[in-house]
């Protein structure tokens, strides 16, 4: 990339400017390591499942998450799922030798860029060092600052970085054109949401639960806390008056408390059986016990209606309901979702998941969606949240694995 005269004169500025150090938080992974800079830490959690869905569609993979600041970093540690392929570290200084040892340390194989805020330094360099670099979900707040209004040379020398530019809004696409970008150059995408990942679930576990169930109505109240197990118990017996064969597949959030959450139910006149000790259930049984996280794919497949728990209390935060809409499953939820409420905004608003406050309303939701044709309702508007969220996802998997494996293929072709 040659050097516009913003450039020599921001790289000159940068090493008076900025600290020399970058302190990696830790060592690098053996394997290929994708880089996404969430420039936008708003969005994270869309960041994230993005980062889920790159490990999931390649084992061999690493993912490293760079935020802007120190803040954003703590935050992203804190709400993170804690998966061992998944990294989050600060993005380093401007100063080049910052960047060199980020870089010399990292050694991404691609870096995915999102919405803007592009740091020219880290981006030359970047570039200079012959990693891909693809910029997506592009906005108009992402190229707003100074910087890009009075040094429109510089921001078209960044630009040219990147092999790939996809823009989130006609707004966003207008703006890079002002910057200097050939309207051919930049793809109109939707923007970047969390599509969820469907869990996995073994086919001879589904055939033979299906063929226990024997058509029985069924629904799952997934990640229960300790202070939920009482609503979740009434709720089920608010629900059995209008569906006597009503099954609840019960999944305690910490198997400790599977045990006590047994001889509640025993207490409260439920017949009860724990599937990892007594197997299948019978036509008697009112209340089965799931423990292993593992099987969730399963139980989401199988009720049409799930509650998911850790969202009645506050201080648990809620779970990600992707991932019983990803499989069919209407969505109820406490109020208590803070960690993943973009999730359920979404999905509320298209009429795929409705909020309960307590074992009352629970129970006449789950009464209320039993009814097939409710719950088939609510599942398909789920599905169409989770297909339109998945659009850009799925074209940076493939960005990525056709640069992963291009080589490889060039490479045999010629052998």
């Amino acid at each position: 990339m040659g050097r516009s005269f913003g450039l020599a004169a921001y790289r000159a500025l940068s090493r008076r400017s900025s600290s020399k150090s970058f302190n990696p938080i830790r060592d690098r992974p053996q394997n290929a390591l994708i880089w996404i800079h969430a420039a936008e830490p708003d969005n994270l959690l869309a960041i994230e499942d993005l980062a889920h869905r790159l490990c999931a569609a390649r084992f061999d993979l690493s993912v490293l998450i760079t935020l802007p600041d120190r803040e954003s970093l703590d935050a992203a540690r804190h709400n993170s799922s804690g998966q061992s392929a998944i990294i989050f570290d600060e993005i380093p200084s401007e100063h080049p030798a910052a960047v060199d040892a980020f870089l010399a340390h990292w050694e991404p194989v691609i870096c995915i860029w999102t919405w803007g805020g592009l740091r020219p330094n880290l981006v030359h360099q970047t570039h200079e060092a012959g990693v891909p670099m693809a910029l997506i979900d592009a906005d108009i707040g992402g190229f707003d600052s100074k910087r890009d209004r009075w040094l429109p040379d510089l921001s078209r020398d960044l630009l040219s970085s990147f092999t790939a530019l996809m823009a989130r809004t006609g707004a966003a696409l207008r703006r890079l054109e002002t910057l200097g970008l050939r309207p051919e150059q930049i793809e109109l995408t939707p923007p970047l949401q969390a599509g969820g990942q469907a869990l996995p679930c073994e086919d001879k576990d589904l055939t033979d639960m299906t063929q226990a169930l024997g058509g029985r109505p069924v629904w799952f109240a997934a990640r229960i806390q300790k202070d939920e197990e009482r609503a979740v118990l009434s709720a089920h017996r608010h629900a059995l008056r209008f569906s006597h064969r009503l099954l609840l597949i019960l999944h305690p959030a910490d198997n400790a408390l599977t045990d006590e959450l047994s001889q509640m139910a025993h207490d409260e006149g439920f017949r009860v059986c724990n599937w990892s000790s007594d197997g299948d259930p019978n036509e008697a049984t009112q209340v089965l016990l799931v423990e292993d996280e593992e099987d969730l794919g399963l139980f989401y497949r199988l009720a049409p209606v799930s509650f998911l728990g850790s969202s009645l209390k506050s201080g648990h935060g809620g779970c990600n309901p992707f991932e019983a809409a990803a499989l069919g499953s209407a969505v109820l939820y406490g109020p208590n979702v803070r960690k993943y409420l973009p999730f359920y905004t979404r999905l509320a608003n298209a009429g795929a998941a409705r909020i309960v406050n307590d074992a009352q309303t629970l129970g006449t939701a789950v009464t209320r969606l039993i009814a097939p044709d409710q719950a088939a309702a609510m599942a398909h508007a789920g599905w169409d949240v989770i297909s339109h969220g998945a659009a850009l996802t799925d074209k940076v998997i493939d960005l990525v694995n056709t640069t992963l494996d291009g080589p490889a293929e060039h490479t045999n072709a010629n052998a």
